[in-house]
């Protein structure tokens, strides 16, 4: 089920809980090619298939893919979870993060726009980074913006660098520490995002956010 042709006006008087955004920032650069890009797709199939198990949190969360190459595409736009179909993500290019960090912050504050404008409460929205390389763009304007719009409370941001990242650039980029992502385990990284953000959504709107340490050594090297 695809939501293009229902106007959010109409989704919101359908479904007026709160929303909990997360917006996915991914690598699909060529280094990602081959099992990676399998693996984050298996990831992602599987995502889809943990919000769905959680009522609450498929009529509450919501899930948007920015991927950025070498272009900075919008793979899947704002959704709730239980319209929410993972696509199928193809590798090529360098890797244009800079672009993909200040297009998903732009998609965030256009959705809380929206949300304002329709009456519709909404938690504090998640910025999930995944990248396996190093940025071929300039990225000190998107940091200045994730570091600021994290300070402002307008987004919590999260970052993963999957084997080939440089984690040292990704520390100065992140407004958190950034994990490591072990091997391949996208699926085991997905499954703890979604019970992560069942949780928030079944949180009041204006809890602070912390991040899930449970089950957390089952992906990342921490």
């Amino acid at each position: 089920m695809t939501t293009e042709l229902i106007p959010d006006e109409i989704q919101f008087a359908e479904n007026p809980e709160p929303r909990c955004p997360c917006v996915l920032v991914v690598d699909v650069s060529s280094s990602m090619y081959g099992k990676p890009i399998d693996a984050l797709n298996e990831g992602l199939a599987r995502f889809t298939e943990e919000l769905n198990n959680d009522p609450l949190a498929a009529l509450r969360v919501e899930v948007a893919i920015i991927t950025f190459g070498s272009t900075t595409e919008i793979a899947q736009d704002f959704v709730t979870a239980d319209q929410f179909e993972a696509p199928t993500l193809v590798a090529n290019g360098i890797t244009m993060m800079g672009a993909g960090i200040n297009l998903a912050l732009t998609k965030i504050e256009e959705r809380k726009r929206m949300y304002r404008d329709n009456g519709i409460d909404y938690y504090r929205p998640w910025l999930f980074l995944v990248t396996d390389g190093t940025p071929t763009d300039s990225v000190d304007a998107a940091s200045e913006n994730l570091k600021r719009a994290e300070s402002e409370k307008r987004v919590a941001a999260f970052s993963v660098g999957v084997e080939g990242a440089d984690m040292n650039l990704l520390t100065q980029i992140s407004p958190r520490r950034p994990l490591m992502l072990k091997g391949l385990e996208f699926s085991s990284m997905f499954v703890w995002l979604s019970q992560s953000m069942s949780r928030v959504s079944a949180s009041r709107t204006d809890d602070e956010i912390a991040l899930d340490t449970d089950g957390l050594s089952d992906w990342a090297a921490i």
